[in-house]
């Protein structure tokens, strides 16, 4: 047993380091955010499909769940989109400090999704992130259509975390991740063909960037995500959601380190950044020692 926590732990950071290279190969990418997005889950579907065949696994599910499922799909197709979008109007680093803002939005979202009261530790945890925002905004004033994509990107992950809750109570995480990402392509796919997108142009792709895109859409999105499912057998949802938390840590490093003076941004940038990171780990203890007093009552 123990053996399994030390692996599935490695494991999870390896995954966490994963999805924070994800923002990297959305600089490395030429591509404009829809198109990334586009065949990002256009090959993740591929992917998954190989998957499921190889594991003879069923993809069933009755006709509501599948509308669920679709429209939920909407949701994460909008934040990759916000998300690559914001990457490529500022940086990376921006991006990922703004979408660690995720987890105020879900405290102010969950209570609506799931008609409780408000937290008290939460709205004040809030009060910070507000600050740290603040002080991002006035410092790198120049990326702010980054930091409100970057925002919008966060708004969209808590919503599409907190819908995920409740719909993978009744089914299988892999069928719904797959259905979602149906409902992502087909919904772009649409836009695309009534907004025109579908030009010859859209089609040609460098080389280079079919690496960084089957990089993308297998191991970052279909390849993580069925080992985010594994180790979650494993490890207590506290320790995975604190290791979650580094993936902007672990984005912004890696920004730095591969593209340098580019990502190099202000002290008053990094304190900000800080700021709303410190946020999310204290929320995370705070939860955790909750749930331990309740458990020995």
């Amino acid at each position: 047993m123990l053996a399994d926590n030390i692996k599935s732990t490695l494991y999870l950071h390896i995954i966490v380091f994963i999805w924070g290279f994800t923002a990297i190969l959305g600089q490395l990418i030429s591509l404009e955010a829809l198109p990334l997005v586009w065949y990002r889950i256009a090959i993740a579907i591929v992917s998954l499909l190989a998957i499921f065949a190889v594991r003879q696994q069923s993809l069933k599910v009755n006709r509501g769940n599948l509308i669920k499922f679709l429209l939920a799909g909407i949701v994460i197709a909008l934040h990759w989109l916000c998300f690559f979008w914001a990457i490529k109007v500022s940086n990376v680093s921006v991006t990922l400090a703004c979408l660690s803002t995720g987890a105020f939005f879900a405290s102010i979202l969950e209570p609506i999704f799931y008609k409780r009261k408000f937290v008290l530790y939460e709205m004040g945890l809030g009060g910070v992130v507000i600050v740290a925002l603040g002080i991002i905004f006035s410092v790198e004033g120049q990326y702010i259509s980054g930091i409100i994509l970057g925002l919008t990107a966060a708004v969209l992950s808590a919503m599409f975390s907190i819908i995920n809750g409740k719909l993978v109570q009744h089914s299988a995480a892999p069928v719904i991740t797959f259905y979602e990402m149906v409902g992502g392509f087909l919904f772009l796919s649409l836009f695309l063909l009534i907004s025109g997108g579908f030009t010859p142009s859209f089609f040609v792709v460098s080389n280079s960037d079919w690496g960084w895109l089957l990089l993308l859409g297998t191991v970052c999105t279909a390849l993580a995500f069925i080992g985010s499912v594994y180790v979650m057998k494993h490890l207590t949802p506290y320790t995975v959601m604190l290791t979650i938390n580094l993936e902007p840590v672990y984005g912004i490093i890696l920004a730095v380190l591969i593209f340098k003076d580019a990502e190099k941004m202000t002290i008053g940038f990094y304190i900000g950044a800080l700021l709303i990171l410190s946020t999310v780990v204290a929320n995370a203890i705070i939860k955790r020692r909750k749930t331990i007093k309740l458990k020995q009552r």
